[in-house]
């Protein structure tokens, strides 16, 4: 018989967003049950952000597969106690390793316990999407959940899709020393502002990385000791022939077999439906990260349990506010974003100004060679920053500024007046938001009130 636990809150799902919800919530006086049927850390430690970041750093320094792999592995090891079972219980949190399903609006069934929480949280993450391509069974595939654990050494790597991810590992592997070619339905990065995207482009056509945009994947199968890849395009049908291939065409939001009907919990079109307290149609049921959307980000599912935290331990009613979410693509150059990007603007119909700067006029940027690149912020004509974008050396650390910019509604001004150390990267942002006055402080009328004012002595 099953033995029952009553607790504040019950967290299914041991990911970033569950996470930090289970620490926050027990730290602060509440009974917290974590339910985890797999690795402790989620996604992002074990098979996302944490082992492709550290294949990038290795790859970029020159190392070889076997010294890249092995820095992967060392840091997953490093930072998982962070994320342990054995950290989590010593801040009071119960850890139950099992499959969570709700068997009603109020209970969870999670291996020998069912559980009675006053509030639940759903952060189970997400998967990744296999497209329904002809012969995609019959071939042996790589995604994120495999490339990590399986060592590959592809002489030729297939990349089935040109997002984040597939422009990270390819730019990885080719510096590894593989052949890669990465095949895109539309153009590469279609999130981000095209001319920034040029940028990333420009660099993975230099490296060697052949590039099919535009060109849909139609059916893939083994050839010998090797895989065939048929994609059209424009051109036609091309056929590319690889070693490996892998597979990132997206992810889908993982709540099967959870219960979610029993529970009340709605879903639609492949997503829980939520408010922006982050409730489902459940009001004692939550959701937070992948699983929730709109963002796939860890960073995401770290704010949304903040959200929710609010929500369920102090009752109140926070709501989740997507205005000023940055991302980045962690390809070299770097490629980085938040707010309003300049098609989004125009589609919104609101006035607005573009400001740019290059990275080849930032002469920090000119000493250490990383020229390539430029930042494009959009303003209001009145100086309200709506977004910016940066593709360059450090974008995604540059970026927070303007997130801070942009979640505040701060003008120009207060980007353009900032003291910024000499020489730093960091300089593009406050000379891109001085552009902003440059056609009036260095207009006609400004000379003409300053030789006025030179003659009043």
């Amino acid at each position: 018989m099953a033995q029952t636990l009553h607790c504040d809150l019950c967290v299914i799902g041991a990911g970033a967003g569950g996470l930090t919800l289970a620490a926050g919530a027990s730290q602060m006086g509440a009974s917290v049950v974590l339910i985890e049927r797999g690795q402790m850390g989620g996604e992002c430690l074990n098979t996302g952000c944490v082992p492709s970041k550290a294949l990038l750093t290795a790859a970029a320094r020159g190392d070889s597969y076997s010294a890249a792999y092995e820095h992967v592995q060392r840091t997953i090891a490093e930072i998982a106690p962070q994320d342990s079972r054995q950290r989590f219980e010593g801040l009071g949190v119960r850890v139950i390793a099992a499959s969570a399903r709700f068997t009603g609006a109020r209970t969870v069934s999670a291996g020998d316990f069912e559980i009675r929480a006053r509030r639940y949280v759903v952060a189970t993450g997400s998967t990744p999407v296999i497209p329904p391509l002809a012969g995609i069974d019959d071939v042996a595939l790589l995604t994120n959940e495999t490339l990590f654990t399986a060592r590959p050494e592809p002489s030729h790597l297939l990349v089935l899709g040109g997002g984040p991810v597939g422009v990270e590992m390819a730019q990885a592997f080719r510096r590894l020393g593989a052949r890669v070619s990465l095949v895109e339905e539309l153009d590469l990065l279609p999130r981000d502002d095209p001319e920034l995207v040029a940028v990333i482009r420009d660099r993975l056509l230099g490296e060697g990385i052949a590039l099919y945009e535009r060109s849909k994947a139609v059916r893939v199968a083994p050839e010998g000791g090797a895989i065939r890849l048929t994609c059209a395009g424009a051109g036609g049908e091309v056929e590319l022939t690889g070693s490996h291939l892998l597979v990132a065409a997206g992810r889908a939001a993982n709540f099967a077999g959870l219960g979610l009907d029993a529970a009340g919990v709605a879903t639609e079109g492949g997503a829980i439906l939520l408010d922006r307290r982050l409730r489902t149609t459940n009001r004692r049921v939550f959701a937070v990260g992948d699983v929730a959307g709109p963002y796939r980000f860890t960073h995401m599912a770290a704010y949304q349990a903040g959200i929710v935290l609010r929500n369920t331990v102090f009752r109140l009613p926070a709501k989740a506010n997507y205005r000023a979410v940055p991302w980045v693509t962690y390809s070299d150059p770097e490629l980085a974003h938040v707010g309003l990007g300049e098609e989004a603007a125009r589609r919104s119909g609101v006035k607005f100004h573009i400001l740019r700067h290059p990275f080849a006029e930032n002469d920090r940027a000119v000493a250490a060679g990383l020229t390539a690149g430029l930042i494009k912020v959009v303003v209001t004509p009145g100086g309200r920053i709506l977004g910016a974008s940066i593709a360059g050396a450090g974008a995604g650390e540059l970026i927070h500024v303007w997130s801070l910019a942009v979640s505040k509604r701060l003008k120009v001004s207060a980007m353009a007046q900032t003291i910024t150390p000499y020489p730093t990267l960091s300089e593009i942002s406050a000379r891109a938001a001085g552009s902003y006055y440059a056609a009036k402080l260095f207009s006609p009328r400004t000379k003409r009130i300053v030789r006025f004012l030179q003659r009043l002595g």
